[in-house]
Order: C-alpha cells, then sequence, then structure tokens
C-alpha cells in the first residue's frame, strides 16, 4: 500500500551528514545510514515527499538536548557564535545541499517555489526547501542573506535558541513561558522587511514571545512555526500559547507539529514511549485554534529525540494510521500532511 504523501516543515539532517559523512554526504542520504532519522531509503518507506531542510549552525561546546530529562533539567542555553562560527557551518550545509540536488537525476531537487516542489513531487523526486534555523551566517548589513537567497535559501528563522544580533530565543526549559528576555533588534526588524521583499518564510519556532510579537508588528506575510507545538498540552518554553495561536490563525499562518517528546509531553520529559496519542491531541487542538488548512508536521528529524513508536521517517504512517484511528478522514490528512504547507509555501514565496 503506498503510503500517504508527507511534506514535513522541519528536519535538521544537513548537520548529522556534516558531522558524520563529511567525506561522502551525498552518498549516505541516498544509499542510507543505519543512525539517525532521515535518509532516501526511509524516507521513500514513510511517504516522506519533501519538506523544509535547515541548516542550523552547531554550538561549539555540544549540549546534548534530546537526552531523556534534558528538557526538564532547564540547561543552560549555549554562548552566542561569532559571525565566523555561524558562517562556516551553514556554508558547509548549504554546499551539501546544492551538491545533494545538482544532478539532472538526483532524487532530491532544491526547490524555490510551489510550482518547482509540486513538480519534483510529481517526478519521485524529494522536494527539498533551503531554510535557516538561527541566522548567524549573516551579517547585520544582510549582505549574505542576499547570496543565500540566490543560492536557493527561502525559508529563515532569526534566532534558535541562543541570542545573536537579531533577537533572542527561547530557553529548553520546562514549565515556563515563552514571555522571557527582549524582542527584536534593529537589525532583527531589518531582517524580517528583507525577508518580506524577497519573499521568504520567517520560521518563528524559537523565538521568544517578545520576539514573535515584533515579527507579527513588523511583517504582512503570514505567521509561521515550523516545528511547535501547544503550551496548554505542554508548559515548554518552546511551545506557543493561546494567544500566539490566534495571531497565527488570524494571518492565515501555519503551525508544524514538532515530534519531539520533550515539546509533547504534559510533564515535559524526553521520553521515547511517549504515547502516539498525545501527537494527536497536539492535532486536535491545533486544528480547533487554527482551522483545518493551517496545520502540519514539522518533525525536527534528526534534531529531537522523537516517540519509539514512530522511530523514524519510515514511521511516519504510523501517526497517519493514529489520525485515521481517530475519525480524521482521508481529506483532512492529506491536508495535514502534506497540502497545508504547500498551501502556505505558496502564498508566502510564490
Amino acid at each position: 500500500m503506498t503510503p500517504t504523501p508527507v511534506f514535513d516543515g522541519h528536519n535538521d539532517v544537513l548537520l548529522r551528514l556534516l558531522n558524520d559523512y563529511a567525506a561522502d554526504p551525498t552518498k549516505a542520504f541516498i544509499e542510507g545510514t543505519r543512525d539517525g532519522h532521515l535518509d532516501l531509503p526511509r524516507a521513500r518507506q514513510g511517504g516522506f515527499v519533501g519538506g523544509f531542510f535547515a541548516m542550523f549552525p552547531p554550538n561549539p561546546k555540544k549540549t546534548d538536548f534530546t537526552a531523556p530529562g534534558a528538557i526538564g533539567g532547564n540547561p543552560p542555553l549555549p554562548a552566542p557564535l561569532t559571525l565566523e562560527e555561524g558562517r562556516a557551518s551553514t556554508l558547509a550545509m548549504t554546499r551539501i545541499l546544492l551538491d545533494l540536488t545538482r544532478a539532472e537525476n538526483s532524487p532530491v531537487a532544491l526547490c524555490r517555489s510551489r510550482a518547482e516542489i509540486d513538480a519534483a513531487i510529481a517526478a519521485g523526486r524529494i522536494a527539498a526547501l533551503m531554510h535557516i534555523e538561527g541566522a548567524e551566517a549573516i551579517d547585520a548589513n544582510l549582505d549574505m542573506l542576499e547570496v543565500l537567497y540566490a543560492a536557493g535559501l527561502r525559508s529563515i528563522g532569526p534566532v534558535w535558541s541562543r541570542a545573536n544580533i537579531f533577537g533572542t530565543g527561547v530557553p529548553f526549559h520546562f514549565p515556563a513561558s515563552p514571555d522571557v528576555g527582549p524582542g527584536l533588534t534593529e537589525a532583527g526588524k531589518d531582517l524580517v522587511r528583507a525577508c518580506d521583499r524577497l519573499g521568504m518564510v520567517i520560521d518563528l519556532s524559537h523565538l521568544n514571545e517578545a520576539g514573535f510579537w515584533d515579527v507579527a508588528k513588523v511583517s504582512k506575510a503570514p505567521l509561521v512555526a515550523t516545528h511547535s507545538n501547544v503550551h496548554a498540552i505542554c508548559a515548554s518554553a518552546r511551545n506557543l500559547t493561546d494567544k500566539q495561536l490566534d495571531a497565527i490563525a488570524e494571518s492565515n499562518g501555519m503551525v508544524g507539529l514538532n515530534f519531539a517528546t520533550g515539546f509533547l509531553r504534559p510533564d515535559g520529559a524526553m521520553r521515547a514511549d511517549t504515547d502516539i496519542e498525545i501527537m494527536v491531541r497536539h492535532l486536535d487542538y491545533l486544528i480547533e485554534k487554527l482551522g483545518e488548512n493551517r496545520v502540519g508536521f514539522g518533525s525536527d528529524f534528526d534534531g529531537a529525540n522523537i516517540p519509539a513508536a514512530i522511530g523514524t521517517v519510515a514511521g511516519l504512517p504510523v501517526l497517519i494510521d493514529a489520525l485515521k484511528a481517530r475519525g480524521y478522514d482521508e481529506a483532512l490528512i492529506g491536508r495535514l500532511a502534506c497540502g497545508n504547507w504547500l498551501d502556505l509555501i505558496e502564498r508566502v514565496i510564490g
């Protein structure tokens, strides 16, 4: 049986390829790996047809935010990166994505619009939308933004959870409010205006609440959180309050369900034995607040501790089956799994 097509709001496979398969990342992705969550063979198995491929500049000192109990332990955030540190890793991941999609017969396509995504999926290729998670590679003058846009960048999260020249992120704290720290800097507001001008998605998932409201004031585009969940169910600082969800709905924006267990569970624990039912509860709530056309998946594959019942991208049908068991019809499942993201991309990017 052919799995339901899934276009996903967030993955970190490029960083895994950079860290673990730098000798030949293209071969590793296409032929498959034994570790991690996402590669081509498992994507085919799970119905994954594309998504936002994030470039996340890693911290020099690694902190394991996916370890059991790590979120509830309220780990301190790493120090800000320098421009040089952010740029080196971001460009290295850009190179990996460009290499992966360069060949005409490549099974992965770099897509810059809804039309290119539709064409890639129709041709049986994985549709990759280039995304930045934490804009440390970009200077205050935004010269590098223009360079990366020319290379194919179409979505950007101004901050990861650490602060940078554009704004302040939310810490990985539980229970906690996202209302912590100052909002966007003037450089951050300039970045938002530039993204509006270029037609780029602005991802709010790691911004603190003050930054969220600054984007809402400055941007004329739909408000988007590519991989965030419901604060009323799981009181993580990374999740969205009802007031934020109302603003996203009013802007005709979008939220992608994050599969990270610490942002799903009411106890905030990073535990692989998390029941799929809690994912469905978050989706029910998001649909109630946002409507059926503004909710999708934002898995955080290769960047999170996800429920063992799903395991990897190959396990996406497990979530689809849970939605069917809850009574979701095929049309709604199709929108959640793929159609809503494609419509959002068309609204923002074209």
